[in-house]
């Protein structure tokens, strides 16, 4: 995957009088926009080859874990790759090269495949480490600049990178060639992704503190149900219904009405009780199946939360009742537990 060097303006800011004010400003930008410029273009210079496809093949094949490692800059974007791949359901570790060395090797078995990450491929850390890894029996990948330096030399196959100029002033600090590593890795990695089950359910339940997982999370997760579900029958009074809503554990703010079956009829909220009051027409005696609201909306346990919230927003309600497949009044799911799970 050669690619061509960025063109970036090496002169050091003794070269060139200081600038000032808003031309200072200007010239911030315009270097700002030169380092990122270098860099999209190291990355829409890669190329891709069988190598590639080939690495995907044994990240799918691999039945222990894919182990990367590097150190300094590219170790950092080793990291990111593997937890990339956790998150998106393939087994993997980070392992620091010099820790390796005293103890961690152990984490190493012969199921495993080692991708090493370091753009010279002279990383005197990484390459101690590799006879040790052939030993054991792990297959060896490298993500490095070409195919003819010393860690490409050890290694089982080669995702070359090219030969990529750094988007900094003095060309030292790794920086066009680490987006170009994280770039080929994060396309390792949504590569694996495509070609391997995986629902948005496991998404979820790797993501349980996340927006995202949050979002993908059941109802049924989150619903009020056995004692916080408050029901009544709909030959109830509305005194019954009011005691059932101030007395529920959590105390909803509403209650679903049933009939014998436990089939849901109706619900009755705090706002309908304001309204009642508001016009005068409070009869605690009077059956709630006359004050409620009829053919309310609903969600079903196995629905997703965000389509729970979607449904509190059209409706402008507050809460929303869990029926199952026969309609009966399994839950209810309360826009406070919603806001509680960050999900609005």
């Amino acid at each position: 995957m050669p690619t061509r060097k960025a063109s970036v303006d090496r002169r050091g800011p003794g070269r060139r009088p200081a600038p000032r004010g808003s031309d200072r400003a200007r010239a911030l930008l315009d270097y700002g926009r030169v380092v990122l410029d270098a860099e999209a273009r190291a990355i829409g210079e890669l190329r891709l080859d069988r190598s590639f496809a080939t690495g995907v093949e044994w990240i799918l094949a691999c039945k222990g874990q894919v182990i990367l490692t590097g150190i300094g800059k590219p170790g950092f974007v080793a990291q990111k790759i593997s937890a990339t791949l956790a998150s998106t359901g393939t087994r993997s570790i980070y392992l620091h090269p010099a820790e390796a060395a005293h103890g961690d090797l152990g984490r190493v078995s012969r199921r495993d495949l080692l991708v090493a990450l370091s753009n010279s491929g002279e990383t005197e850390e990484i390459l101690r480490l590799l006879p040790a890894v052939k030993r054991i029996g792990a297959k060896v990948v490298a993500m490095t600049r070409d195919r003819h330096n010393p860690l490409a030399r050890a290694s089982d196959l080669v995702l070359a990178i090219g030969d990529i100029e750094e988007a900094c002033p003095m060309g030292l600090a790794p920086t066009a060639s680490t987006a170009a590593l994280l770039a080929v890795g994060d396309a390792l990695a949504m590569t694996v992704l495509e070609n391997r089950p995986f629902r948005q359910e496991e998404y979820a339940l790797y993501h349980p503190g996340g927006k995202l997982g949050r979002h993908l999370m059941k109802v049924r997760e989150l619903m009020r149900d056995g004692e916080g579900n408050p029901l009544v029958r709909e030959d109830a009074t509305l005194q019954d219904a009011v005691a059932v809503m101030t007395q529920t554990p959590g105390r909803p703010g509403a209650c679903t009405v049933v009939n014998r079956r436990g089939a849901l009829v109706g619900i009755f909220t705090d706002g309908d009780l304001r309204r009642l009051v508001e016009r005068k027409a409070v009869d605690f005696g009077a059956p709630v199946s006359g004050v409620m609201t009829r053919n309310p909306r609903t969600v079903r346990p196995e629905d997703r939360l965000m389509t729970a919230a979607r449904v509190l927003r059209e409706a402008q309600i507050d809460q929303v009742p869990v029926v199952d497949e026969k309609g009966r009044a399994i839950g209810i799911l309360d826009v406070q537990d919603l806001l509680a799970a960050r999900v609005l």
